[in-house]
């Protein structure tokens, strides 16, 4: 079965809710502001853009922090791009692709003329290579290999063909060879040790690629010469017009306001809300997107026995009045979470309306499981507290504090720890936790089988015995049709609230705050930045 450029309108509605622009001086668009209505591209310059945590490494099939992604995703072309707007996956590096009736295979007819940065060409042995890399990475390519699981074989009939077969259904890894994980990097770079390819030490095929990288200072992409094959959903398909991007690692947000503010930065997506009212008047614009994917999640670790329990999990869930939190702490563009999936996934749907905050139904669910409260107003049981310990590194930390907050107003403790990324990790890893904290960005809903299926890449529940949510989970994997697929993932998402298996908070965004003078600069369909059409006008 050929299976190319889907519209439903379960896709053409992400563009309705997904981007959202401000500019004093131009109005609301779905793109950057541009000089003026005759305004052309000025090929040159060097844009310096500000980002707030550097997590020592820059390699695409290696990167998941947005701040990495945000370097990183310059240096490679894909085999498919994501339309931002309707969803659709369409050819980049492929001129045309199938997708079996089960999707357990996938065929790609690469361009003739694409090349790596040293000249190689992107043919479909070096595509075998890339994904076999990435395989060989293992945990250390936490996106790339999760996309690739149940990887079955790579088959290369000719130069220009290659064909990825999986054991399983796996409808998701069309939307995969979209994204920058799945990016591909020069043969040679296979042979780069994983510490040396996060220096930068790697070969892209991308319009840019790494002229230095110094962990903890920044990083400096330089404009690759030949490039000519850039996406269709870009303004052009040459060369990137400018001549260098430079990222400056930035950590304080004051520091970032009066960066961005004095001319030493030209951009920057860590503005804090309190200062974004700053950026204003018609020397700034703004531009923000909801991240798809996973939004902001307490996981439950229901491996420990309070947790297991369905109607303690409800009760969390519904102990958080979600408006609160993004009226009081974050601006105009983070929204509560309505579904476990943000508003700009493909396949979203509103589940408000069983997703509520109601600390009466939490009360008597927790008193129906024999919690009942104590002399300091936290609930007990058997001599023992309904206390809680989640350990995060994301900020703002102000969100956590407030859910800690309002959990103790039903009887809950709730423990904050603060961490490094790796420390999180680890401890996430070994399932040392009553709870995660984290969102996971990805422009197809089978990030929830990612994150909360038994059998998960994630299992960020870390369950041990299957149960009704994974056959659906696993169902909608093996789903091409659209709406037949849908319907599914709809079951899916309303059962991850009803059964307590997701406890949203709120709908993670992006939003890019530039000087007057930067123009092009915007987002793909992953609310990843995108500088290929980026210039600075005179």
């Amino acid at each position: 079965m050929s299976f190319t450029r889907p519209r439903t309108a379960a896709l053409a509605a992400i563009g309705v809710v997904a981007l959202a622009l401000t500019a004093c001086a131009t109005g609301a668009g779905d793109a950057a502001p541009t000089a003026s209505a005759e305004a052309e591209p000025v090929t040159g310059g060097n844009l310096t853009f500000a980002i707030s945590v550097d997590s020592q490494c820059i390699d695409p099939q290696q990167v998941g922090n947005n701040d990495a992604i945000a370097i990183a995703r310059q240096t490679v072309a894909s085999l498919t791009i994501q339309d931002p707007e309707t969803g659709e996956i369409l050819p980049w590096l492929a001129t045309d692709y199938e997708v079996n009736d089960d999707a357990t295979s996938f065929t790609f007819t690469l361009q003739d003329g694409p090349t790596y940065a040293d000249g190689e060409p992107i043919d479909a042995a070096s595509v075998k290579t890339n994904f076999e890399a990435i395989q060989a990475l293992g945990a250390k390519a936490s996106l790339g290999s999760s996309y690739l699981a149940d990887l079955e074989s790579i088959e290369v009939p000719d130069e220009h063909t290659v064909i990825v077969n999986f054991s399983e259904p796996s409808a998701q890894f069309l939307q995969a060879t979209s994204t920058f994980s799945l990016g591909l990097l020069s043969p040679a770079t296979a042979a780069v040790s994983q510490a040396d390819r996060c220096l930068g030490d790697y070969i892209g095929s991308g319009p840019f690629s790494v002229q230095s990288y110094t962990p903890n200072e920044g990083a400096v992409l330089e404009r690759r010469e030949g490039y000519e094959w850039g996406p269709s959903t870009a303004a052009h398909t040459g060369e990137a017009y400018l001549d260098t991007i430079t990222y400056k690692v930035v950590p304080e947000s004051g520091n970032r306001t009066g960066s961005l503010q004095s001319g030493q930065i030209d951009a920057t997506t860590g503005i804090a809300t309190a200062d974004a009212v700053l950026f204003e008047g018609e020397d700034f614009w703004s531009l923000n997107r909801a991240n798809p994917g996973s939004v902001y999640n307490l996981y439950a670790n229901q491996s420990t026995e309070k947790l297991a329990d369905e109607n303690v999990r409800l009760a969390i869930q519904k102990g958080i009045d979600r408006e609160q939190i993004t009226s009081t702490l974050l601006g105009p563009d983070d929204l509560p979470a309505v579904s476990p999936l943000a508003s700009s996934t493909p396949y979203f749907t509103d589940l408000s309306d069983v997703l509520e905050y109601d600390p009466k139904a939490a009360a008597e669910l927790l008193e129906e499981s024999g919690w009942t409260e104590g002399d300091d107003g936290i609930r007990e049981k058997d001599g023992e507290k309904l206390s809680f310990h989640v350990t995060y590194w994301q900020s703002p930390k102000e969100v956590l504090e407030l859910v800690q907050q309002q959990l103790r107003q039903i009887g809950i403790d709730l423990q904050l720890t603060f961490a490094s990324i790796a420390d999180v990790q680890a401890a996430n890893a070994d399932g040392t936790y009553d709870f995660s904290y984290g969102n996971l960005t990805r422009a197809d809903p089978d990030v929830l089988r990612t994150v909360f299926a038994v059998n998960g890449t994630n299992n960020a529940t870390k369950r041990t015995e299957p149960a009704e949510i994974d056959e659906l989970l696993d169902e909608q994997a093996a789903i091409i049709d659209p709406a037949a697929r849908q319907k599914v993932v709809d079951e899916a998402a309303e059962l991850l609230i009803t059964g307590g298996y997701s406890i949203p908070i709120y709908q993670l965004s992006t939003t890019i705050t530039a000087a007057s003078k930067v123009q092009g600069l915007g987002f793909e369909a992953s609310s990843r930045l995108d500088f290929y059409d980026a210039w600075i006008a005179e």
